[in-house]
C-alpha cells in the first residue's frame, strides 16, 4: 500500500475551508486503486491550524495513474495562475510506502 500525506497550514479559524473542499464527493473516489482519505486538523501554537490529508492507494502505480489522468490534470489546469487562498500559510507533500496496518473492531469512520 502507498500513501501521500499533504499538510496545509492555514490561519486560525480557516481549517474548515480546507476540510470542506477535500470532504466533497468527487472523482477521486472512483479512481482505480484509491483506498481512502483521512482528513485531520491540528491546532498549532502560532494561531494557525494544520490540516493533514492522508491519501491511501493500493500502490504507487495507482497513485501515479491518478496523477497523470486527464481528470486530475484538467483540475489543476483550471486553477493554474490563480493565487492560493489568503488563509493558506504553507503546504507540504510527502510519499510513504505503508509497511503495516493495524485495525480495530470499531466501526467509527467519521466524526
Amino acid at each position: 500500500m502507498f500513501a501521500i500525506m499533504r499538510s496545509i497550514t492555514v490561519t486560525e479559524g480557516n481549517s474548515h475551508q480546507v476540510v470542506e473542499r477535500f470532504n466533497q464527493a468527487d472523482i477521486l473516489e472512483e479512481q482505480p486503486g484509491f483506498v481512502d482519505l483521512n482528513i485531520m486538523v491540528k491546532q498549532t501554537r502560532k494561531g494557525e491550524e494544520e490540516v493533514v490529508l492522508l491519501f491511501r492507494w493500493e500502490s504507487e502505480e495507482a497513485w501515479k495513474n491518478w496523477e497523470k489522468s486527464d481528470d486530475h490534470v484538467q483540475g489543476h489546469r483550471q486553477k493554474a495562475g490563480q493565487p492560493k487562498p489568503e488563509y493558506v500559510v504553507d503546504s507540504t507533500n510527502a510519499k510513504y510506502d505503508i509497511k503495516a496496518i493495524k485495525t480495530g473492531t470499531s466501526n467509527i469512520t467519521k466524526s
